[in-house]
């Protein structure tokens, strides 16, 4: 992007806690606007505070599930910040307990919901800002996952969804081509977040065996997600995987 880092726009969405948090502070760091989008108040107003950004950051409470929470969302940020440069696509949820065999249509639709849904609305209104604001375009960055690519033990939703997050990402960065709009994905191994603390206390492998799996610092993504973010509009990273280094996911573990 020509623009300076002190005039772009960035909205994250789960960015009260792990890799949102990690990605907003990354990017506030560099100078960005953030509009941070979350469900929960407190973790968002946490996020402000850490990153000392003052006015150039903004907590909008927001369910991505609810399609007019996530239009309220952008139109928010266009009336305060003037435009949106980047959505980090970041929302998401893990698997329901236990075998999928053994779960409610309403567990399925909950993960579904948020994983696949909440992106397409995110993605859907990111769409429709950035074609009609001047300069036109900006940059998608979506969060997939290595589980897409190789799941782990009852991971049914989760993985499905993650699946589904990667052909949104291929069709949306071609129909983005003619709005000058690049999308691209993020897929994270073992990010110590809140979430993935069960992998330092071992966790269920192909197989049937309970393994740790090494880890790495949330920080990392948050620098990842900016690389990405400063590319010009000319560059597109399609698919960056950023992992564990030693994390049993290449090869056969």
């Amino acid at each position: 992007m020509s623009n300076p880092a002190s005039s772009r726009v960035a909205v994250v969405t789960g960015a009260g806690t792990g890799i949102g948090r990690a990605a907003a502070l990354a990017l506030l760091g560099d100078g960005w606007r953030v509009v941070l989008a979350g469900r929960r108040p407190d973790p968002l107003h946490e996020t402000a505070q850490a990153s000392g950004a003052g006015e150039r950051v903004l907590a909008v409470p927001t369910d991505v599930t609810d399609p007019a929470a996530v239009a309220a969302l952008f139109e928010r940020a266009v009336a305060t910040y003037g435009r949106v440069d980047l959505l980090f696509n970041n929302a998401g949820i893990g698997n329901p307990p236990g075998p999928f065999e053994d779960w409610t249509a309403e567990q399925w639709r909950g993960v579904v919901d948020v994983n696949l849904n909440g992106m397409f609305y995110c993605l859907q209104q990111a769409f429709r800002t950035m074609k009609a604001q001047t300069p036109r375009g900006g940059r998608i960055i979506n969060n997939g996952s290595i589980s897409a690519h190789a799941p782990r033990p009852n991971s049914a939703a989760y993985t499905a969804t993650k699946h589904a997050v990667a052909g949104l990402t291929k069709t949306a960065a071609l129909d983005g081509r003619k709005y000058d709009i690049a999308v691209g994905q993020i897929d994270i191994g073992n990010a110590l977040t809140e979430l993935a603390a069960r992998f330092t206390q071992g966790v269920p492998q192909a197989n049937g065996e309970i393994a740790v799996e090494p880890v790495m610092d949330v920080s990392i993504v948050g620098q990842s997600v900016l690389y990405m973010a400063n590319l010009p509009l000319e560059a597109n990273v399609l698919f960056h995987t950023v992992m564990a280094t030693k994390m049993p996911f290449v090869g056969r573990g």
